[in-house]
């Protein structure tokens, strides 16, 4: 009996993760926008067992009309081998599982924007190796049926950026009273560097963490191009102080950006998308 029960619980545990294979129908994605996600869902139902009333505010917005200082701030912050892998960093996922090791916990991290995506879209934050084996066949279905335009655009139209807030034209006009289009520089590298946990930290008011980490990030835009520095940054070492030299001609670079497709290469190689599935 128990060697019967066992069998048919195994034949059920395969069939269910064979049926991620086909379920859900991630091709939709090419040309659907998901109007709720199973994340939106989940946080509204963990407000509905606190007794909290919970509003989603999410407005979708194409990647054009999403700041490209954005849209690269996030890779670099989540994923800065985007454009060359295929889902997966593995050497990102080894680091994460050595540190669980150590310290005996699970948080399995070294998530990539694809697995992120697919968590967002299908699952929910419970952290589990039964989760973690779900996300990896969604997010292999993902990186096969949709372009990588396309996946960081989901991305950045359903992931949390705070309580009840989702998506990135949400976001700006929650912490910033404008849309996702117009979002400068600083303001990308802060709410890049509160997607760990945007319930927690505020980009509109940083705290010294994320000040510092959008710091970091702002300046490796800059080394890479992404932002062309204001007379001022140029003028002022590491120190704080200024150097001595003349002023170039007047000109406003506060919100220049090179002539390139959103999210594609710049200077740096890690912005090469390689697929081109449409």
């Amino acid at each position: 009996m128990i060697k019967k029960t066992a069998i048919i619980l195994f034949v059920a545990f395969i069939g269910y993760f064979s049926s991620l294979f086909f379920y859900p129908p991630v091709q939709k994605l090419k040309k659907e926008n998901p109007k709720m996600t199973s994340f939106m869902e989940y946080r509204l139902r963990e407000a509905r067992k606190e007794g909290k009333s919970l509003t989603i505010r999410n407005q979708w917005v194409p990647l054009k009309k999403i700041s490209p200082y954005l849209v690269k701030a996030v890779i670099i912050a989540e994923d800065d081998k985007f454009w060359s892998h295929e889902g997966f960093d593995f050497e990102a996922i080894q680091k994460a599982l050595e540190k669980d090791l150590k310290t005996g916990k699970f948080k399995a991290g070294g998530s990539t924007i694809s697995q992120q995506l697919a968590k967002n879209l299908y699952l929910t934050p419970t952290k589990n190796l039964v989760r973690k084996m779900k996300e990896a066949i969604l997010t292999w279905r993902i990186e096969r049926a949709l372009s990588k335009k396309r996946i960081i655009e989901l991305y950045l139209n359903v992931v949390e950026w705070g309580d009840g807030v989702f998506g990135a034209e949400a976001a700006a006009r929650h912490y910033f009273g404008k849309p996702a289009s117009a979002l400068g520089p600083e303001e990308a590298a802060r709410l890049a560097v509160v997607l760990p946990n945007p319930r927690k930290w505020n980009p509109a008011r940083p705290t010294s963490y994320v000040f510092k980490r959008s710091r970091v990030i702002y300046h490796i835009m800059l080394q890479r191009g992404i932002v062309v520095p204001v007379y001022e940054e140029v003028m002022t070492d590491e120190s704080g102080e200024t150097q001595q030299g003349h002023a170039p001609e007047p000109e406003d670079h506060s919100k220049a950006v090179p002539d390139k497709t959103l999210g594609e290469p710049l200077s740096d190689p890690v912005f090469k998308e390689k697929d081109s599935k449409n």
